[in-house]
């Protein structure tokens, strides 16, 4: 465990760059050789689009970092937050209490936050408008939800009261879990359906892809399935009836095309349906 505080107190970007680029290619390998649907789709031009709005999350991320820097610092100093006020307990109970809390917070919380409020869904739908599911889409968000992403990140560091090193730690396995939650790959339903009882599974997130209501707003986690099934938010339906996308925004010229994506947030926006 000291080894691993060790390497996540100093992590180079490098070494942050590289675990985002070799997900992406592992799972992209992966669905390519036993896909869980067949699509037919320009593959490189919907990787392209998704691609872009990564390197907008890194970049919005690279500039904020600052702040989170600052707010882990401060805890650290002032004996804030969470953590902060624990007994004395074994490191790896320590790092798993607060990874839960920042996924709580980092994912979770924004996550349904963002289904909730219209203003915030303008940014987040960008995401839901994917019809073709796969490892990229993990990091399809708009650059302003990237902000807001950010934002309750850094108010969860305040919370929580996680050092640096925890938060490059949660920050890693985010990127690693999303990109598997989201790749077109079918795992065998038994060893699905456990796993999906500790971390988000693949089947599990993409019920949170279907195009309509109740299913869009379900399922919303990212590592840890634990706050789906503790808020009552979990669902389940089977992959055959499943249908990307999103209602509102069925139209191919809207979901995939890069320019269109970026103004839809301004745009008037439709209401979800329900099923």
């Amino acid at each position: 465990m000291n080894d691993i505080i060790t390497y996540f107190s100093t992590i180079p970007s490098s070494h942050r760059s590289l675990i985002l680029v070799g997900g992406i290619t592992f799972f992209w390998l992966i669905e390519n050789a036993f896909p869980l649907f067949n699509f037919t789709y320009k593959k490189w031009h919907h990787a392209g689009i998704n691609i872009f709005m990564t390197f907008t999350t890194i970049a919005v991320n690279f500039c904020l970092a600052f702040i989170l820097l600052k707010a882990a610092d401060w805890t650290i100093a002032t004996n804030f937050g969470i953590l902060q006020w624990l007994p004395e307990i074994p490191l790896w109970l320590y790092a798993l209490i607060g990874l839960l809390l920042l996924d709580l917070i980092g994912a979770y919380l924004v996550h349904l936050v963002e289904h909730k409020t219209k203003f915030l869904w303008r940014f987040h739908l960008i995401h839901h408008t994917d019809t073709w599911i796969d490892t990229t889409t993990a990091n399809r968000h708009h650059p302003g939800e990237s902000v807001i992403r950010f934002t309750f990140t850094a108010l969860g560091v305040l919370i929580i009261g996680s050092p640096m090193w925890m938060v490059f730690l949660y920050q890693t396995l985010s990127v690693v879990a999303t990109q598997f939650n989201h790749a077109n790959i079918s795992l065998p339903k038994k060893i699905d359906t456990i796993m999906s009882y500790f971390i988000v599974s693949p089947d599990m997130h993409k019920v949170h892809h279907h195009h309509v209501l109740p299913y869009t707003d379900s399922n919303y986690g990212n590592i840890f399935s634990i706050w789906d099934r503790l808020f009552g938010t979990f669902m389940t339906l089977l992959k055959e009836e499943i249908i990307y996308g999103i209602d509102t925004h069925p139209n191919p010229e809207e979901h995939n095309a890069l320019k269109n994506l970026l103004k839809i947030p301004f745009q008037k926006q439709p209401l979800k349906k329900k099923n």
